[in-house]
């Protein structure tokens, strides 16, 4: 994991040169031709997503110079989505038939789920997230047991390492004349290059809990940030896009920690400034029914426990969508506008 942070820093120096074009404003969000930006609200939007996401975690003693990196065995994870008008759902997990998944004699069981909401208000965006991974290993299993063999000997493994995750973020658009759900939930198309600051307030409870012989241990930590991000979409051709981000957050985390063993429990508090820098790439295409892309994103979060130890939580994926446009069951379309018109 560690051989891959020089490549993520180029990667992020690159994305921010990109951002020097400058926003315009101004927007009439109509399904006519000539507009700037054409919605596809009224339309179902279902979505597949495959992504090589890994919530990986890696804890650096400064006294020892040693790192020890955890990670989940699921490399490839699935995703359905379906967007209509304002909402939006998607559900995501991990199954074994996926190459990269199937390897649990060497590296133990991992098991995965999320499920996300969003609403679109104007210019305001809410999403709401819950992710559930069990079961983890050392991927830098080497540096810890002499002679070890990567492909025949088995990893560290901690099947009983969960992390839970309930969370929700807010998000306002300034410039109208850019389409935040055009690259994210492809219910728009942008037709002109233009780009957005766009402010978000993220809020998120996480629960990382271990039983490890007859220790049981659990971190209950509740992380607000703030991300003054920027996005671009570059329009290529009239179905074709590219865009890309920078999202860099600051916040704090507040945590309660429990140990308990013989039946002593010990508890502690803490709170951390935590640190968050996310950019990504994303190349796109749609057209009235069909749309696909393929998204390269880097994130990583990271505070000090304390003067010697690091956290650093580290995510480097790519996702590849296909999805389809269709029109929506006219009951649906009666009862929307029985609802909101």
């Amino acid at each position: 994991m560690n051989n891959k942070r020089p490549f993520l820093i180029r990667t992020r120096i690159f994305l921010f040169c990109a951002f020097l074009s400058i926003s315009s404003f101004g927007q009439n969000t109509t399904t006519v031709d000539s507009t700037s930006i054409i919605s596809y609200a009224d339309k179902i939007i279902l979505k597949l997503n495959v992504d090589t996401q890994a919530n990986a975690y890696s804890i650096t003693d400064k006294l020892t110079n040693t790192t020890t990196d955890f990670i989940p065995n699921n490399g490839l994870r699935l995703s359905l989505s379906l967007d209509y008008e304002f909402v939006g759902v998607s559900v995501g997990f991990s199954p074994k038939f996926l190459p990269e998944n199937d390897d649990n004699d060497l590296k133990g069981e991992s098991s995965f789920s999320d499920f996300g909401f969003r609403f679109f208000l104007g210019n305001w965006t809410q999403e709401l997230i819950y992710s559930n991974i069990k079961g983890y290993y050392i991927e830098n299993t080497q540096d810890f047991i002499p002679g070890w063999v990567e492909g025949e000997d088995p990893y560290i493994q901690f099947p009983d390492l969960k992390t839970i995750k309930y969370g929700g973020s807010t998000s306002y658009i300034f410039n109208d004349r850019f389409s935040f759900r055009n690259l994210v939930y492809q219910t728009e198309w942008q037709r002109e290059s233009a780009g957005s600051f766009l402010p978000k307030l993220e809020y998120t409870y996480i629960r990382i809990s271990n039983r490890l012989n007859n220790v049981k241990s659990a971190d209950n930590a509740f992380d607000v940030k703030v991300a003054p991000s920027y996005y671009y979409t570059w329009v290529l051709h009239k179905n074709w896009f590219a865009s890309a981000f920078l999202s860099p957050a600051i916040g704090v985390r507040f945590i309660n920690s429990t140990v308990e063993e013989n039946n002593v429990t010990q508890k502690e508090t803490n709170e951390h400034f935590i640190k968050t820098l996310e950019s990504g790439f994303q190349l796109g295409f749609s057209s009235e029914k069909w749309i696909f892309g393929l998204n390269l994103n880097f994130d990583a979060n990271w505070y000090n426990e304390d003067r010697v130890t690091i956290i650093l939580e580290d995510k480097f994926y790519a996702k590849v969508y296909l999805g389809y446009r269709l029109n929506a069951p006219k009951f649906l379309t009666r009862l929307n506008d029985k609802l909101f018109n």
